[in-house]
């Protein structure tokens, strides 16, 4: 696996160290990289949206172990559409998923054009981010002229300031030990906030408009691995639209709809994905609508819930590691393509 210092690599590190699984620990930057994937069996990478040598090389790599024979994590199903929110609208178009109407334009006077009639208010985000830290309610048309003129002039970082959403940071400090966690993890935020800010490109030239789904006072977040789904959801932040990065998860079963979690079985299905996390919404008819879909998800968030429901949704009580699910999964995939080596 590419070693690195994260929760999930951790997890998968201390898995094959308790099994006594052999495990490499590979640095997937090095020039040689595919002469060393050469007799390994799989390759797992959690790559990081806000590492721009991770967006430049992880799927390059991966999908060129996936071709050399390797069970890989995350695979070309799973992450080729990864922090890319113009790409998860045609694909979940294609598959006619119950995506929240999402329009993207390339140039400012047919953008300038579709919202001489559209309704306000619109959801305007960038391609990439996570946390809603890229994602505005314009209010008016005139609010969406001048994100229009923005990005397709000067354009927008993606990777946050430091600073920013400061007051939802501070307003999960409940004790003096997430306080001094949160210390912890700052020199680490600084320096990934430094280096994405010089080595990813301004986000320019094209709009991405999702409309506005009114009514609801939290999103539900369903993340499926294999033949398992955990949900919860996340109340929106107040004197604010967005529920996800507000950090106020509530883990009552009776506030997820069913049909969230059936909808995700059925897209990680078509996609063919390994694992994925889904935002939903839900209309005014009840019917979940999905906001975006990632591979990269937070684990000890979905560890949390109380359990998780099969394909066939029985529910199934117990705390899982959805790090650990997949890397049981990956291990299934290595021995069925090892018992059809021939002898």
């Amino acid at each position: 696996m590419h070693f690195k210092q994260d929760p999930w690599t951790r997890h998968w590190v201390d898995y094959c160290a308790e099994r006594r699984i052999a495990c490499e620990r590979l640095n997937c930057y090095s020039p040689d990289i595919i002469e060393r994937l050469r007799g390994i069996d799989g390759l797992l990478w959690h790559f990081d949206h806000w590492l721009g040598a991770d967006l430049l090389a992880a799927r390059h790599i991966l999908t060129s172990a996936e071709a050399m024979g390797l069970s890989v994590f995350p695979d070309r199903n799973t992450c080729w559409h990864f922090d890319d929110k113009i790409a998860q609208k045609y694909l979940l178009e294609a598959l006619n998923a119950p995506l929240a109407p999402t329009h993207v334009f390339y140039d400012r006077n047919s953008a300038a054009e579709w919202l001489r009639s559209a309704d306000f208010p619109l959801v305007a985000k960038l391609r990439r981010g996570a946390g809603s830290y890229n994602v505005r309610l314009l209010r008016t048309r005139s609010d969406a002229e001048s994100y229009c003129r923005r990005l397709f002039g000067r354009g927008a970082h993606a990777v946050p300031d430091v600073l920013e959403d400061i007051s939802t940071k501070l307003s999960l400090v409940h004790s003096l030990g997430d306080f001094a966690r949160g210390l912890r993890r700052l020199p680490g935020f600084f320096r990934a906030v430094r280096h994405g800010k010089k080595t990813i490109p301004r986000e320019k030239g094209y709009v991405l408009f999702q409309k506005f789904i009114a009514g609801n006072a939290y999103d539900t977040r369903i993340a499926v691995v294999g033949n398992r789904a955990w949900g919860f959801t996340r109340n929106v932040r107040k004197g604010d639209f967005r529920a996800s990065g507000s950090g106020s998860i509530d883990y009552d079963l009776s506030r997820i709809n069913p049909r969230c979690v059936q909808t995700a079985f059925d897209v990680v299905g078509a996609i063919g994905a390994q694992s994925l996390a889904f935002d939903f919404v839900q209309d005014a008819d009840g019917r979940p609508l999905i906001l975006e879909i990632s591979y990269g998800y937070q684990g000890d968030a979905v560890y949390r819930c109380e359990g998780h429901w099969d394909r066939r949704m029985n529910f199934h009580q117990g705390h899982t590691w959805p790090e650990l699910a997949i890397m049981e999964d990956l291990l299934d995939e290595i021995r069925r393509k090892q018992a059809r080596r021939p002898l």
